[in-house]
């Protein structure tokens, strides 16, 4: 897994989602660098829309690969403000650039210090094994 990679300014979760905090409060969230390996070709990506709220740990969306279908759970409890539409057209970017233009969803949270509580990259790799 060497070849993986998980930048340190990010939060992860047990299941392998990342966060990325702005200035605004709001967090974008996508699949991380292992979770796409495992999936393999992403070829359609379901995300939630704009205005849901949605609570930690609930399904919202999928990812649908050449080798299976993967839930989306949301990391943290909030409003969805924005989706990555490019993905409709491009979902191969969630295997190209998982941390950039292969972004997922931005939330507003309902509680701002809960990405604090999220896993730190040396927590999130310890717990790859």
């Amino acid at each position: 897994m060497s070849d993986l990679e998980y930048p340190s300014d990010l939060r992860y979760t047990a299941e392998h989602e990342w966060v990325r905090s702005a200035d605004d409060g709001v967090v974008r969230i996508g699949i991380t660098s292992f979770a796409q390996d495992a999936l393999g070709d992403v070829v359609y990506v379901s995300l939630p829309a704009v205005g849901d709220t949605v609570a930690v740990g609930d399904a919202c969306g999928e990812v649908e690969s050449t080798k299976s279908v993967s839930d989306l759970y949301a990391p943290l409890a909030g409003e969805v403000t924005a989706v990555n539409a490019a993905l409709d057209a491009s979902p191969e970017l969630v295997n190209s650039d998982p941390y950039g233009e292969g972004w997922m969803y931005e939330l507003r949270p309902a509680d701002s210090g809960a990405v604090d509580g999220l896993l730190d990259v040396e927590a999130y790799q310890q717990q790859l094994g």
